[in-house]
């Protein structure tokens, strides 16, 4: 939106109803379509523009708009809904026997009808039923029991493939379809939890079933998932003969629906495809465990009708899991970022589900030693979702007594420092902050752009700095020369120079953003900001005993002892002390420049934030200098809005003071 460019609530309307049709045809286009025709940035720049005019007129705003997608506040827990119409499961085949078994029964209840199947891939996901009055998303659900689900509305709005308004204003229309994740958000994810120390998802089912439980809805738009339609429940206005066509319609309306299914007439034909897919399923971008076959004539289906559990003219034919003998060679642990030690298996290499396996995870101690696996054991293993290979049983009976039990070292393997489980959890870390092992993923930690931002000082870099045996801790960038970096092949002469200069302006960088570069599990951004702002100096917060961190706001018990164990590290104070010596800023800004980043301006807060209480948005302004007041007048600076706000929002728009948003808010504080 041009900033001279003056609306009136019409003109406002007229655009916004613009935007919103350019931005679903090109959500359309790349998240259905897989065929971008515009640049990422100029989505970004529609869908700014869109929020500005939503902003501006509250009025304007729709439930299918896309600025809609990602809702508030989380949920306190999930309502049920009622189906329009029951969704059955499906019976299951588990070899060719039993695909001709149920064609056999088919064309007998036809009686000599012809008969054609449609057959389509069987996703490895959750079905979810889709409901539309006049074109518009209402509600979306889980399958739950057939007839009544959990409504999940909200979470299934995050899904880009699931359009929020049809292309016709159907009267209503209730939509089947399976919400998936791709392989490669699976592995993302479970890398994700793996660092973190948090459980893995099995498969990519569980992990999509898992992510449409969330009760934020933010935490499911983060983890990107898809959706196929293949289906119609109950439709009003709609008249179709086959099934077939039922997906072209619903490709038609905007729903992304899986490309590869097939017309059969003989079960000869559609036999070897269920075999060749059998194959074929591992060069898939996402898991299926099968494929379904349907009658597609939409009256046969109806004379075919349903048992009290699953419709007589469908059935799933279930691939048969791909497993193998190996044997554990050897078990190892990887250290991460975060300092998890996690146990892998090297296993004798064995071909399996379409690659050569060598290694498996463990996950951690526990999982080792509740199916008793050990070094030397003859083990089965197959790929969990096609994808993670895994041991699923160890061979007790083929052992010959030369196996050997294994146990989680004592002292991290790479560093030497202290390995610790915390009570109640199932990972090991390592407690050193400059361990070999961890220090690529730390020092990229350290030089982002939300911690001490390097400019310059890449992944690739990093590697090379590693690699050249110039730095063992983030501390040592701090001692590099020119005459150490000109001549690294990623860097040169000038990029050498610019480079020396990101570090050392880095060392001016506030105390929140070093609190949270030196990596303390459990600290993140926003803590690291509390922590700042309350203790104003490193010293301070290193000195500080578990019982004073736990009554800082948003500190409690797990954080406070993590604070505590990380600056009780021998390691960690050594690399700390040379950040001291090398000069990088250690005290809040408050004190080093004697007024913090906020000093003299007043705020007033109305409304209720998402990510804030009052009292800890007002705590947060306080630490950094400046004031909080509760009534708006011509001395206030900003009024920080949430929803529901008061008619301080109001005196605030007739005295034109600057109005902040949540995200405008974090921003101010945050030094941007």
């Amino acid at each position: 939106m041009e900033q001279n460019m003056v609306l009136t609530l019409e003109s406002a309307r007229e655009r916004a109803e613009i935007l919103r049709r350019e931005l679903e045809t090109h959500n359309y286009n790349y998240y259905v379509l897989d065929a971008p025709v515009i640049s990422d940035a100029q989505y970004d720049k529609m869908m700014r523009e869109l929020e500005q005019i939503e902003e501006k007129f509250p009025v304007l705003v729709t439930p299918y708009s896309p600025t809609q997608r990602v809702g508030g506040k989380p949920r306190e827990g999930f309502v049920t809904v009622r189906l329009l119409s029951p969704m059955l499961s499906l019976s299951n085949a588990f070899d060719e026997g039993e695909l001709r078994d149920f064609d056999r029964r088919v064309r007998q209840a036809l009686a000599g009808e012809n008969v054609e199947y449609v057959v389509e891939l069987k996703i490895d996901g959750l079905a979810v039923s889709l409901y539309y009055e006049d074109g518009v998303f209402v509600r979306g659900s889980t399958r739950g029991d057939g007839e009544t689900g959990e409504d999940i509305s909200e979470n299934l709005k995050t899904i880009r493939s699931v359009p929020l308004r049809l292309r016709r204003p159907v009267p209503r229309l209730e939509v089947r379809g399976e919400v998936f994740m791709s392989k490669k958000s699976f592995s993302m994810l479970n890398e994700a939890r793996e660092e973190a120390g948090e459980p893995l998802f099995a498969n990519p089912r569980n992990a999509a079933a898992g992510t449409l439980r969330q009760l934020d809805p933010r935490v499911t738009a983060s983890r990107k998932l898809d959706l196929f339609a293949y289906g119609i429940g109950y439709s009003e206005g709609i008249d179709l003969p086959e099934h077939e066509a039922v997906l072209n319609l619903l490709r038609e309306e905007g729903f992304k629906v899986n490309s590869e299914h097939k017309i059969f007439s003989t079960m000869d034909d559609l036999i070897q495809y269920c075999f060749r897919w059998q194959k074929e399923r591992f060069n898939l971008s996402y898991a299926i465990d099968g494929l379904v076959m349907k009658v597609n004539s939409l009256p046969q289906q109806e004379r075919l009708g349903a048992t009290a559990k699953s419709p007589r003219w469908a059935i799933a034919y279930k691939f048969p899991p791909e497993q193998a003998v190996t044997r554990v060679k050897n078990i190892f642990v990887r250290v991460g970022r975060t300092g998890v030690l996690t146990p892998a298996a090297e296993l004798e290499p064995v071909r399996l589900a379409g690659t050569t396996v060598s290694k498996a995870t463990l996950h951690n101690e526990d999982y080792i030693k509740e199916k008793d696996i050990r070094v030397g054991d003859l083990v089965l293993v197959q790929k969990a979702g096609d994808i993670i290979p895994e041991i699923q049983a160890a061979l007790p009976d083929k052992r010959t007594g030369a196996e050997k039990v294994w146990s989680m070292p004592a002292e991290c393997p790479a560093c030497g420092s202290k390995v610790v489980r915390a009570g109640g959890e199932a990972a090991a870390r390592c407690t050193g902050m400059a361990c070999p092992e961890r220090l690529w993923e730390e020092l990229i930690h350290f030089a982002s752009r939300n911690a001490m931002d390097i400019t310059g000082l890449g992944p690739a870099v990093i590697a090379q700095l590693l690699s050249a045996g110039l730095i063992g801790d983030p501390a040592d960038l701090y001692a590099l020369r020119y005459e150490d970096l000109a001549p690294l092949e990623r860097l040169g002469p000038k990029s050498a120079r610019n480079l020396l200069e990101a570090i050392e302006k880095s060392k001016s960088a506030s105390l929140a953003r070093l609190i949270f570069a030196l990596g303390i599990r459990h600290v993140g951004e926003r803590a690291a900001k509390i922590l700042a702002g309350k203790y104003g100096s490193l010293d301070r917060l290193m000195s500080a005993d578990p019982e004073e961190l736990v009554d800082v706001p948003e500190v409690g018990p797990k954080i406070a002892g993590s604070i505590v164990d990380f600056f009780a590290n021998s390691q960690n104070r050594m690399v700390i002390d040379k950040l001291v010596e090398a000069g990088v800023n250690t005290r809040a800004k408050r004190e080093s420049q004697g007024g913090g980043l906020l000093d003299g301006k007043i705020f007033v807060i109305t409304g209720t934030l998402e990510e804030f209480s009052r009292q800890q948005a007002q705590e947060l302004v306080e630490s950094l200098g400046g004031k909080v007041t509760s009534s708006v007048s011509r001395n206030t600076s900003y009024v920080v809005v949430g929803e529901n706000p008061g008619s301080k929002y109001d005196k605030a728009l007739a005295l034109g003071i600057t109005i902040l948003n949540e995200n405008d808010f974090k921003k101010i504080v945050d030094g941007n």
